[in-house]
């Protein structure tokens, strides 16, 4: 029901009925309201004003006809009876258009328009009276019938005029009784005719009242409707919803302007087609169309009301979805006459659902799949659906030297090496698998149905050598690794947690053995995961335990063999393990972030030693690229300078290749920095990084350090290292700067590196490492170091990296070898082996050979092999295949 201020429009008029009966005509002869009333009234006393002009010509012909009838004689009294009344009539009816005119521009009320309105009826009343009074003469007259006409013409138009104002009809009638019964004398017929005026009254009265109401209702109604017509204009005008109409055979009577222009087509071409038809069907194969035709079809015809079903609009190739909302609607007698409804846009709605469920499982940076979507796809992988296990290869990669470029070149740098990254990765494995990150560095490749050690060694191979091409990220030349972990199902873990666990652990075995390698699951691993774990938690501790300490390495001028520097080197004792190699703790103190706060406690300390040198002997401290750049650590170093008292000039930074991933503004500002304190600085392992030639033009070094790995071998006929070492300490020369070989040991690569040029040496055969008394002490003396006995070049060697088990009387353990002859080896170790011992060694391919240890260093020992063996056969190649196998 209608309801107006909340509350039924039936309901008020029952009240005003109830209360008000008696006096219901009253308020209708004299109306009072509210605006919606003053309204009503002022159109009622409009609708009378611009009749008038109507009325006063029925009255001017009205006088013409008396005057033919009566034919006075001009300014007789006869003519004046019909002119004066015509004269007052026309000049009230005047001053009524005249009011009125005014009123409309702001004067007087629809009130008082109603009681002046009134009032010329009554001077209507009375001008028929005076032309009345010679009625009796007139019914003489053979023209009485055309008089008679005249008078009913006019009452009739006089009626209509004041109809609505009933004030002013009952002013003229009243005063034409009152006039009739003088004019005939008949005062019964006066009392008779009193109750009709009475009753007309009240009739009347009540008439104009019911207008009222209706008029009001009429208003309330139209305003309502209005309003709402501008609102749903205001919301279809908004796109954010439309509205719709169908007839009883389900056919658009109306619709929003904005679905046609959907269709390209106009609204008048889309009204009296089917509602079903803007919608596509509901297609059976489950291909995700919506509800559709066949849903909207189905509450059309059962005539059912339905709320927001979403369909998807009959647009070909567009799509676009909409939620529909419907109800039918009846007539007062119950008759079906359509579907009204609304509809809304979903299509943007269902963008945005897809692109959450997207994000859910891809990784926005690189598209990859993410860890969860990995994992799906790892679960549904190793079973099929009757739950059987299915074989399949798991490779966990993560890339080295990743976080070092991240922390130089920064965040942006990285985000763009990783998608790089993420392409390679699907070039190599293309169909063979899915390939996903997990997030940071690490990615995850799932390969289905492959298990064959060779196909995956082969695959494993070609990923870290593409990841490890250079990249150009935003004109910086980037190099990177990569190290691959791989498990395979189910030999190595029925279920995903237990096959990712062990793929991971062959990824940690990886980056043990040097990293840019892979490594296949083996169950000893285990034990090597839960002895990492244990040294990263004692690492954490060291610092406070005090466990770490310098020991130092002398470095001589090559031709007086005077020690002009101390190179500063980290170690550890561990008071359960004993002496831990740096190669095994340094790579986990970078990845538990230990190096900055181990690289500042390495510089005080080695400042602090050096004040206890003579003023000619420098000491060398490494600083990482992590610590370069670090903007504190220009303060740092002064810092550790002003503690020790220590001349800057000193002090000798050794820094690696790795600093210049990062060739900007900020690593030239660091040099200037630095440079400005007095301190030196030495380009370290020169030779053995990633970086291009231009940065030794415009970085201020004073030493180039020629990496041991061309200093050993290099006086070993027919070995092309002593060729780059000459080339070396050719471009040193040219750039001013002095040369120091690391890792010489023999004197015959002595002699080479002295015939070669280089300035300075540093190697075992002018000293190993020693504590800060021993250096003291050698310093304190002669400045010349006495070498020890002769010493042999030995074979060529091969710098290897990977892992051999060691049998010996002390037990069996894991080790490392670090290079490779023909008649022995290098290897490390956690047994404190002594010159003599007996060994025998597994370098991964089943076979134990027989040697001796001929020299030891805390872990680090060489051996001679009892018997020459082919190297050939024992190349890192050759050793991963059969570790592979």
């Amino acid at each position: 029901m209608r309801r107006v201020r909340g509350r039924s429009a039936l309901a008020i008029e029952a009240k005003g009925e109830g209360e008000t009966r008696r006096v219901r005509f009253l308020r209708g002869l004299f109306p009072r309201g509210d605006a919606h009333d003053r309204q009503s009234i002022a159109n009622r006393v409009r609708m009378a004003v611009d009749a008038l002009p109507m009325l006063l010509l029925a009255n001017l012909m009205v006088a013409a006809g008396l005057w033919l009838i009566r034919w006075p004689a001009i300014g007789s009294g006869g003519s004046w009876m019909i002119l004066a009344p015509l004269l007052g009539v026309s000049a009230a009816g005047g001053m009524v258009r005249l009011l009125a005119l005014r009123s409309r521009a702001g004067w007087g009320s629809p009130e008082r328009m109603h009681f002046v309105v009134a009032l010329f009826g009554l001077v209507q009343g009375l001008g028929w009276s005076a032309w009345m009074l010679g009625a009796a003469a007139d019914m003489a007259s053979p023209q009485w019938p055309l008089a008679a006409i005249a008078y009913s013409a006019l009452l009739v138009i006089t009626t209509l005029v004041f109809a609505p104002v009933p004030t002013a009809a009952l002013a003229l009638w009243l005063t034409l009784s009152i006039t009739v019964v003088a004019a005939l004398g008949q005062w019964v017929a006066g009392l008779m005719l009193l109750p009709l005026l009475g009753i007309a009254a009240i009739a009347l009265g009540g008439i104009s009242e019911r207008s009222y109401v209706a008029s009001r209702r009429w208003l309330t109604n139209a305003t309502a409707a209005l309003k709402a017509s501008v609102l749903l204009s205001e919301f279809e005008e908004s796109g954010r919803g439309w509205f719709w109409e169908t007839d009883d055979r389900g056919l658009i009577s109306y619709i929003s302007p904005q679905i046609p222009a959907v269709f390209g087509r106009t609204v008048e071409e889309l009204l009296g087609t089917p509602m079903t038809g803007l919608v596509l069907h509901e297609s059976g194969d489950g291909t995700g169309t919506g509800d559709g035709e066949r849903t909207l079809g189905f509450h059309l015809a059962t005539r059912l009301a339905f709320s927001e079903i979403a369909v998807r609009a009959a647009l070909g190739d567009d799509v676009r979805w909409w939620s529909l909302s419907g109800r039918p609607a009846f007539d007062e007698y119950g008759n079906f006459l359509g579907f009204r409804g609304s509809g809304t846009d979903l299509t943007e709605m269902r963008r945005s659902e897809a692109e959450v469920k997207r994000l859910a499982s891809y990784d926005p940076l690189t598209g990859l799949p993410n860890r969860i979507m990995m994992r799906r796809t790892l679960d549904e992988s190793m079973r099929d659906v009757a739950g059987r296990p299915k074989k399949v290869a798991l490779f966990l990669l993560d890339l080295d030297r990743f976080k070092t470029v991240n922390d130089t070149l920064g965040h942006p740098v990285g985000d763009a090496l990783l998608r790089q990254v993420a392409e390679r990765l699907q070039r190599v494995v293309h169909n063979d698998g899915q390939v996903g990150r997990l997030g940071g560095d690490e990615f995850k490749v799932v390969l289905p149905g492959i298990v064959e050690r060779t196909r995956l060694t082969q695959l494993a191979q070609a990923i870290i050598q593409e990841v490890s091409k250079p990249y150009l990220v935003e004109g910086s030349h980037v190099s990177i690794g990569a190290s691959i972990g791989v498990a395979l199902a189910p030999d190595d873990g029925a279920a995903a947690d237990a096959l990712i666990r062990n793929a991971d652990l062959a990824l940690y075995a990886a980056k043990a053995d040097g990293k840019g390698v892979h490594r296949f699951y083996q169950p000893e691993m285990h034990a090597s995961a839960k002895d990492r774990r244990l040294l990263e938690m004692d690492l954490r501790k060291v610092m406070n335990d005090g466990g770490l300490h310098l020991v130092y390495q002398p470095v001589v001028d090559a031709q007086s063999e005077a020690t002009v520097c101390f190179e500063a080197l980290v170690r550890w004792n561990h008071p359960t393990r004993g002496p831990v190699s740096p190669a095994d703790f340094i790579p986990v103190a970078e990845e538990i972030g230990l190096i900055p706060q181990i690289g500042e406690w390495v510089l005080r300390t080695a400042c602090l030693e050096a004040v206890n040198w003579p003023d000619g002997v420098r000491v060398a401290v490494n600083i990482s690229p992590i610590q370069f750049a670090n903007p504190a650590l220009p303060g740092i170093v002064m810092s550790a300078l002003a503690a020790a008292q220590l001349p800057a000039h000193r002090l000798e930074l050794e820094i690696t290749e790795g600093v210049f991933l990062n060739d900007d503004a900020a690593t030239d500002t660091m040099f200037a920095r630095l440079k400005a304190i007095g301190v030196r600085f030495a380009l370290d392992d020169f030779g053995t990084g990633y970086s291009s030639l231009g940065y030794l033009k415009k970085a201020p070094f004073n030493k180039i350090k020629i990496d041991q790995s061309f200093v050993r071998g290099a006086a070993v006929p027919g070995n092309r290292n002593a060729a780059i070492i000459r080339a070396i300490v050719a471009l040193a020369d040219s750039l001013g700067m002095e040369t120091t070989a690391e890792g010489a040991e023999t004197p015959d690569e002595l002699a080479l590196i002295r015939s070669l040029g280089c300035s300075h040496i540093q190697g075992y055969i002018f000293g190993r490492p020693m504590p800060s008394d021993e250096a003291r002490a050698r310093v304190a003396g002669s400045t010349k170091f006495a070498m020890p006995g002769l010493l042999v070049t030995r074979d060529p060697r091969v710098a290897v990296l990977r892992t051999a088990t060691i049998r010996s009387a002390r037990g069996t353990e894991s080790g490392r070898v670090r290079n490779l002859s023909r008649s022995g080896a290098m290897l490390e170790c956690g047994i404190c082996f002594r010159d003599g011992d007996l060994v025998q060694i597994d370098f991964g391919d089943g076979h134990w050979i027989a040697a001796a240890v001929r020299w030891a260093d805390e872990e680090r020992f060489g051996v001679a092999f009892d018997e020459p063996i082919e190297i050939e056969q024992l190349t890192p190649q050759k050793m991963a295949r059969s570790a592979a196998g």
